[in-house]
């Protein structure tokens, strides 16, 4: 059992709790603070940290949120959340628009041996999973 003095409110992050009965076998707590009620079991939905970076590396190279979404298996709700979480803006460029390919090893170096897939206003790579997504940039058509 945690001490009492180590369980700190979600809400408002004082240590100053109380024990207040037992809901559905979880001890329940109240926040002298600020007086809200919470237990200490329940942890929510985690998701791990390389997906957070994945999804906020591939917001800011230009993806929407719900290509994100459909990508990492996401939700572009998360996504949102994380962006305004961590004040991130990207750059506003009206001339180019990102495209993406998901491949495998193979495919990403067949690809990257032709020379007419290097032009162009600029490209990325970064893992995803056990595949390799190719970011790049697209000049557009008028």
């Amino acid at each position: 059992m945690e001490n009492l003095t180590d369980i700190k409110c979600p809400k408002c992050q004082s240590y100053r709790v109380i024990k207040s009965g037992i809901v559905n076998s979880k001890q329940r707590f109240c926040c002298k603070n600020c007086s809200y009620y919470f237990t200490v079991d329940k942890l929510g939905k985690r998701i791990d940290s390389y997906y957070v970076t994945k999804a906020l590396q591939l917001y800011i190279e230009g993806l929407s949120s719900r290509e994100i979404e459909r990508l990492l298996g996401i939700s572009h709700v998360s996504v949102m959340n994380w962006v305004k979480q961590y004040g991130l803006k990207r750059p506003v460029n009206s001339q180019y628009h990102p495209s993406y390919k998901v491949l495998n090893h193979s495919e990403l170096v067949e690809y990257m041996s032709k020379k007419e897939n290097l032009s162009g206003a600029g490209s990325v790579i970064t893992e995803l999973g056990d595949k390799f997504m190719l970011i790049k940039w697209e000049r557009f058509r008028s």
